[in-house]
């Protein structure tokens, strides 16, 4: 059997008003000082992918437009909602208000590990994605509902926040999907 690579005209892409009111997943992503801008339009392009409900851009994240953004956020930033808020304990503390269970995603003591974690299949999530350097702050961990670690095995127990983004928007996607009987 041959795999012949699709041309983009057979992808049945949404278009940006369609995935915008598209059924989203019920997944809020916080990002709390992100330096990268590329990682910040990888964000969006994995938000995007998983028709993710919103981003949150704290701290010292930066906003689009920006040219570094959308070099790799390719259009998501039309496709994706997101709003800007200085103080990502303030986001934390609203979205709890409104019944989203927040979950930090760093490495501390007592964290659940990825491959332990299910979804809550009633409500909306939030995931916090730290600093490149620093992570998640403490007062946001503080914060927050739980905290999720994604297991690893090599010397750096380091990734990427856009690759970190990927990992547990597609594990929530999956369970999620999984759960309510849909591939």
């Amino acid at each position: 059997m041959q795999n012949r690579k699709l041309k983009n005209s057979e992808l049945n892409r949404k278009s940006v008003v369609d995935a915008k009111t598209a059924q989203k997943t019920p997944l809020i992503l916080i990002l709390d000082n992100i330096r990268s801008l590329n990682n910040i339009g990888s964000v969006f392009r994995t938000a995007d992918a998983f028709l993710i409900e919103k981003i949150y851009l704290c701290g010292i994240t930066a906003t689009p437009p920006h040219k570094d953004i959308q070099k790799t956020a390719l259009g998501a930033t039309d496709s994706v909602v997101w709003e800007y808020k200085e103080d990502t304990v303030a986001v934390v503390a609203a979205l709890q208000q409104e019944g989203v269970e927040v979950w930090a995603i760093e490495q501390t003591e007592n964290a659940t590990f990825l491959n332990d974690y299910q979804p809550s299949y009633e409500g909306k999530t939030a995931f916090v994605l730290g600093n490149e350097v620093k992570g998640v702050q403490q007062a946001v961990i503080d914060q927050a509902t739980k905290v999720l670690e994604i297991p690893q095995e090599g010397a750096k127990h380091s990734l990427n926040i856009a690759v970190t983004t990927g990992v547990v928007c597609w594990d929530f996607y999956q369970k999620l999907g999984a759960k309510k009987g849909v591939q």
